[in-house]
């Protein structure tokens, strides 16, 4: 059978579900069902919908191994691209409606505040795996890509150390997704030695 077509459901699935934090935040936002701290709300929302699909993305390669289902692969690069739309409309609400497009208070937010710094470097860092995700930059980049695409090991830690910075006092969730990101990881170790194993050979 067609990958592609054992996909759409899969594909289907996973566009709804990516999609309905953002619709139920416009709908509220623009109809008052966020509570007495609108901006607050969607800078949280934004930004856990962010943490979770990225978290969903490093599953992918471990769920394929664990499965030997290959096909899934192909859900990686659109939920890549969501984590990325999720970091951009959570950065976006902080600077535009939270700050409101004042640059000095942005900067000064940036360079005082750790856990903004962190969470803006995580930013940036996803910002070239977004632009290169796509099969021609795949050519391009060769195995040069691969390692580029590691880095989004990095920015999982650096908005994990983002969230436990900002929330302070109850860090019993992001404890618990550094916890899902440390098995992710350690899911991984085995692969990686055997690749070490079979470079030496």
């Amino acid at each position: 059978m067609d990958p592609r077509r054992v996909m759409l459901a899969p594909k289907a699935l996973l566009w709804t579900g990516a999609l309905a934090p953002a619709v139920w935040l416009a709908t509220g936002y623009f109809r008052n069902w966020l509570g007495a701290n609108p901006i607050e709300k969607l800078t949280h929302v934004t930004g856990m919908t962010a943490l979770v699909l990225l978290l969903c993305t490093l599953s992918i390669t471990p769920l394929r191994r664990l499965t030997g289902w290959n096909p899934v692969i192909r859900l990686r690069r659109p939920l890549g691209l969501f984590v990325y739309f999720y970091a951009v409309l959570h950065f976006g609400v902080w600077m535009v409606l939270d700050l409101g497009l004042e640059l000095e208070w942005v900067a000064e937010d940036v360079a005082e505040r750790p856990f903004i710094t962190v969470g803006m470097i995580a930013l940036v860092l996803l910002t070239p795996l977004a632009l290169t995700s796509t099969k021609g930059w795949i050519r391009r980049l060769g195995r040069n890509w691969s390692r580029l695409h590691a880095l989004v090991y990095v920015v999982s830690a650096l908005g994990i150390i983002h969230f436990y910075w900002l929330v302070k006092s109850d860090v019993r969730l992001p404890l618990l997704l550094a916890g899902i990101f440390a098995a992710l990881m350690a899911a991984r170790v085995p692969a990686w030695l055997r690749r070490k194993r079979a470079d030496a050979r």
